[in-house]
Protein backbone atom coordinates (compact mmCIF):
# COMPACT_ATOMS: atom_id res chain seq x y z
CA UNK A 1 0.00 0.00 0.00
CA UNK A 2 3.02 2.42 1.17
CA UNK A 3 4.52 2.22 -2.58
CA UNK A 4 1.33 2.90 -4.34
CA UNK A 5 1.10 5.92 -2.04
CA UNK A 6 4.27 7.59 -2.68
CA UNK A 7 3.93 6.69 -6.13
CA UNK A 8 0.84 9.02 -6.03
CA UNK A 9 2.04 11.78 -4.39
CA UNK A 10 5.22 11.52 -6.08
CA UNK A 11 2.46 11.57 -9.54
CA UNK A 12 0.69 14.47 -8.36
CA UNK A 13 3.17 16.37 -6.74
CA UNK A 14 5.16 16.24 -10.49
CA UNK A 15 2.02 17.46 -12.00
CA UNK A 16 0.40 20.71 -12.31
CA UNK A 17 -2.81 19.49 -10.62
CA UNK A 18 -1.65 19.16 -7.45
CA UNK A 19 -0.68 22.63 -7.51
CA UNK A 20 -3.67 23.83 -9.56
CA UNK A 21 -5.87 22.23 -6.87
CA UNK A 22 -4.32 23.98 -3.59
CA UNK A 23 -3.61 27.82 -4.76
CA UNK A 24 -7.43 27.62 -6.36
CA UNK A 25 -8.86 26.24 -3.14
CA UNK A 26 -6.69 29.05 -0.81
CA UNK A 27 -7.33 31.80 -3.30
CA UNK A 28 -11.17 31.21 -3.60
CA UNK A 29 -11.40 31.00 0.53
CA UNK A 30 -9.36 33.88 0.71
CA UNK A 31 -11.61 35.58 -1.62
CA UNK A 32 -14.87 34.74 0.24
CA UNK A 33 -13.36 35.33 3.90
CA UNK A 34 -11.49 38.69 3.18
CA UNK A 35 -12.82 40.24 0.04
CA UNK A 36 -16.32 39.19 -1.58
CA UNK A 37 -19.12 41.19 0.11
CA UNK A 38 -21.66 39.74 2.53
CA UNK A 39 -18.95 37.05 2.96
CA UNK A 40 -16.66 38.44 4.23
CA UNK A 41 -15.33 38.17 8.32
CA UNK A 42 -15.26 42.50 7.89
CA UNK A 43 -19.06 42.65 6.48
CA UNK A 44 -20.16 40.10 9.23
CA UNK A 45 -19.13 41.97 12.19
CA UNK A 46 -17.72 38.29 14.01
CA UNK A 47 -14.50 36.63 14.89
CA UNK A 48 -15.10 33.38 13.23
CA UNK A 49 -14.82 31.11 10.06
CA UNK A 50 -17.96 30.35 9.73
CA UNK A 51 -17.50 31.52 5.81
CA UNK A 52 -14.47 28.97 5.34
CA UNK A 53 -16.61 26.02 6.49
CA UNK A 54 -19.92 27.15 4.91
CA UNK A 55 -18.27 27.44 1.45
CA UNK A 56 -15.40 24.85 1.47
CA UNK A 57 -17.57 21.72 1.07
CA UNK A 58 -18.91 23.32 -2.49
CA UNK A 59 -15.30 23.96 -3.64
CA UNK A 60 -13.93 20.31 -2.58
CA UNK A 61 -17.28 18.94 -4.28
CA UNK A 62 -15.16 20.61 -7.78
CA UNK A 63 -11.52 20.23 -6.61
CA UNK A 64 -11.41 16.93 -5.40
CA UNK A 65 -13.39 15.35 -8.27
CA UNK A 66 -10.28 17.12 -10.04
CA UNK A 67 -7.94 15.03 -7.77
CA UNK A 68 -9.40 11.89 -8.20
CA UNK A 69 -10.35 11.42 -12.01
CA UNK A 70 -7.52 10.00 -12.70
CA UNK A 71 -6.83 7.79 -9.95
CA UNK A 72 -7.92 4.36 -12.12
CA UNK A 73 -8.95 6.15 -15.50
CA UNK A 74 -5.08 7.44 -16.24
CA UNK A 75 -3.95 3.79 -15.41
CA UNK A 76 -6.50 2.70 -18.13
CA UNK A 77 -5.91 4.99 -20.56
CA UNK A 78 -2.23 4.54 -20.09
CA UNK A 79 -2.18 1.00 -20.11
CA UNK A 80 -0.18 0.36 -16.60
CA UNK A 81 -3.34 -0.74 -14.96
CA UNK A 82 -2.19 -4.38 -16.20
CA UNK A 83 1.33 -3.75 -14.57
CA UNK A 84 -0.15 -2.47 -11.63
CA UNK A 85 -2.36 -5.15 -11.48
CA UNK A 86 0.84 -7.59 -11.52
CA UNK A 87 2.64 -6.32 -8.77
CA UNK A 88 2.58 -8.46 -5.46
CA UNK A 89 -0.06 -6.27 -3.90
CA UNK A 90 -4.02 -7.00 -3.33
CA UNK A 91 -6.58 -5.00 -4.76
CA UNK A 92 -7.53 -3.49 -1.33
CA UNK A 93 -3.83 -2.17 -1.19
CA UNK A 94 -4.03 -0.30 -4.50
CA UNK A 95 -7.16 1.32 -3.79
CA UNK A 96 -6.10 2.63 -0.36
CA UNK A 97 -2.63 3.53 -1.51
CA UNK A 98 -4.55 5.94 -3.62
CA UNK A 99 -7.18 6.74 -1.54
CA UNK A 100 -4.71 7.75 1.56
CA UNK A 101 -2.79 10.00 -1.50
CA UNK A 102 -6.03 11.73 -1.96
CA UNK A 103 -6.84 12.10 1.29
CA UNK A 104 -3.13 13.18 1.98
CA UNK A 105 -3.40 16.34 -0.47
CA UNK A 106 -6.63 17.45 0.72
CA UNK A 107 -4.55 17.41 3.72
CA UNK A 108 -2.25 19.82 2.58
CA UNK A 109 -4.84 21.90 1.18
CA UNK A 110 -6.88 22.32 3.83
CA UNK A 111 -3.38 22.95 6.37
CA UNK A 112 -2.53 26.34 5.05
CA UNK A 113 -6.37 27.82 6.18
CA UNK A 114 -4.82 28.02 9.65
CA UNK A 115 -3.43 31.20 8.32
CA UNK A 116 -6.88 32.40 8.34
CA UNK A 117 -7.68 31.27 11.77
CA UNK A 118 -4.24 32.69 13.11
CA UNK A 119 -5.58 36.21 11.35
CA UNK A 120 -9.31 35.92 12.62
CA UNK A 121 -8.24 34.93 15.89
CA UNK A 122 -5.77 38.33 16.18
CA UNK A 123 -8.73 40.26 15.10
CA UNK A 124 -11.05 39.88 17.57
CA UNK A 125 -12.48 43.07 19.23
CA UNK A 126 -10.75 40.84 21.98
CA UNK A 127 -7.99 38.77 21.09
CA UNK A 128 -8.97 35.14 21.06
CA UNK A 129 -12.30 35.74 21.36
CA UNK A 130 -13.96 33.16 19.40
CA UNK A 131 -15.12 29.73 19.77
CA UNK A 132 -12.46 27.65 19.13
CA UNK A 133 -14.01 24.29 20.02
CA UNK A 134 -16.78 25.26 17.22
CA UNK A 135 -13.69 26.14 14.52
CA UNK A 136 -11.29 22.66 15.34
CA UNK A 137 -14.92 20.71 15.46
CA UNK A 138 -15.43 22.37 11.92
CA UNK A 139 -11.71 21.37 10.32
CA UNK A 140 -12.40 17.96 11.96
CA UNK A 141 -15.69 17.87 9.62
CA UNK A 142 -13.88 19.49 7.16
CA UNK A 143 -11.45 16.59 6.85
CA UNK A 144 -13.71 13.92 7.39
CA UNK A 145 -16.47 15.65 4.33
CA UNK A 146 -13.22 15.40 1.95
CA UNK A 147 -12.06 11.65 3.07
CA UNK A 148 -15.94 11.03 2.55
CA UNK A 149 -15.50 12.78 -1.24
CA UNK A 150 -12.11 11.10 -2.24
CA UNK A 151 -13.44 7.36 -1.49
CA UNK A 152 -16.10 8.52 -3.64
CA UNK A 153 -13.66 10.09 -6.49
CA UNK A 154 -11.73 7.25 -6.88
CA UNK A 155 -15.30 5.11 -6.22
CA UNK A 156 -16.42 7.14 -9.77
CA UNK A 157 -12.70 6.42 -11.24
CA UNK A 158 -12.95 2.94 -10.87
CA UNK A 159 -16.09 2.82 -13.48
CA UNK A 160 -15.08 4.39 -15.97
CA UNK A 161 -12.04 4.60 -18.48
CA UNK A 162 -12.50 8.32 -19.51
CA UNK A 163 -11.31 10.90 -16.85
CA UNK A 164 -13.91 13.31 -18.05
CA UNK A 165 -17.12 10.85 -17.33
CA UNK A 166 -15.65 9.76 -13.95
CA UNK A 167 -15.51 13.91 -13.19
CA UNK A 168 -18.91 14.04 -13.78
CA UNK A 169 -19.65 11.18 -11.81
CA UNK A 170 -18.13 12.40 -8.91
CA UNK A 171 -19.39 15.51 -8.79
CA UNK A 172 -22.73 13.89 -9.07
CA UNK A 173 -22.29 11.40 -5.91
CA UNK A 174 -20.89 14.66 -4.02
CA UNK A 175 -23.42 16.70 -4.56
CA UNK A 176 -26.17 14.21 -3.96
CA UNK A 177 -24.39 12.95 -0.64
CA UNK A 178 -24.10 16.11 0.68
CA UNK A 179 -27.02 18.42 -0.34
CA UNK A 180 -29.92 16.21 -1.84
CA UNK A 181 -31.01 14.24 1.14
CA UNK A 182 -31.71 17.65 2.83
CA UNK A 183 -33.29 19.08 -0.12
CA UNK A 184 -35.57 16.23 -0.49
CA UNK A 185 -36.25 16.77 2.99
CA UNK A 186 -36.76 20.34 3.36
CA UNK A 187 -40.50 19.32 1.23
CA UNK A 188 -41.49 17.87 4.34
CA UNK A 189 -43.23 15.19 2.48
CA UNK A 190 -42.97 12.38 4.72
CA UNK A 191 -43.74 14.32 8.34
CA UNK A 192 -41.82 12.41 11.11
CA UNK A 193 -39.18 10.75 8.40
CA UNK A 194 -37.94 13.78 6.90
CA UNK A 195 -35.50 14.11 9.65
CA UNK A 196 -34.18 10.81 8.99
CA UNK A 197 -34.15 11.66 5.22
CA UNK A 198 -32.24 14.72 6.32
CA UNK A 199 -29.40 12.62 8.29
CA UNK A 200 -28.82 10.40 5.56
CA UNK A 201 -26.95 13.12 3.84
CA UNK A 202 -23.24 14.48 4.53
CA UNK A 203 -24.02 17.91 5.21
CA UNK A 204 -26.29 17.20 8.50
CA UNK A 205 -23.53 15.57 10.13
CA UNK A 206 -20.84 18.07 8.81
CA UNK A 207 -22.70 20.78 10.50
CA UNK A 208 -23.43 18.56 13.54
CA UNK A 209 -19.77 18.10 13.91
CA UNK A 210 -19.10 21.89 13.14
CA UNK A 211 -20.62 22.86 16.22
CA UNK A 212 -17.35 21.28 18.35
CA UNK A 213 -19.25 18.56 19.66
CA UNK A 214 -17.68 15.22 18.68
CA UNK A 215 -20.49 12.36 18.31
CA UNK A 216 -19.81 9.04 17.90
CA UNK A 217 -22.94 9.19 15.38
CA UNK A 218 -21.23 11.33 13.14
CA UNK A 219 -17.86 9.80 13.00
CA UNK A 220 -19.35 6.24 12.55
CA UNK A 221 -21.78 8.02 9.68
CA UNK A 222 -18.24 9.35 7.87
CA UNK A 223 -16.77 6.18 8.53
CA UNK A 224 -19.35 4.24 6.80
CA UNK A 225 -19.45 6.24 3.82
CA UNK A 226 -15.74 5.89 3.38
CA UNK A 227 -15.61 2.32 3.75
CA UNK A 228 -18.73 1.86 1.59
CA UNK A 229 -17.49 3.42 -1.24
CA UNK A 230 -13.98 1.68 -1.02
CA UNK A 231 -16.00 -1.53 -0.95
CA UNK A 232 -17.45 -0.35 -3.82
CA UNK A 233 -14.49 0.49 -5.92
CA UNK A 234 -12.93 -3.08 -4.78
CA UNK A 235 -16.02 -4.53 -5.96
CA UNK A 236 -15.77 -2.75 -9.43
CA UNK A 237 -12.05 -2.68 -9.61
CA UNK A 238 -11.94 -7.14 -8.46
CA UNK A 239 -14.70 -8.21 -10.80
CA UNK A 240 -12.00 -6.80 -14.02
CA UNK A 241 -8.87 -8.21 -15.05
CA UNK A 242 -6.56 -5.74 -17.46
Amino acid sequence: MFIILKKEIRAFLSSLIAYVVMIVFLVATGLFMWILPDYNVFDMGYANMDTLFSMAPWLFIFLISSITMRSFSEEKRAGTIEILTTKPLTDLQIILGKYFAGVALVLFSILPTLIYFYTVYQLGATKGNMDIGATWGSYLGLFFLASCFVAIGIFSSSISDNQIVSFIISMFLCYGFYSLFDLFADFKLLGSLDAVIASLGISAHYQSISRGVIDSRDVLYFLSIIVAFIWATKTVFGSRKW
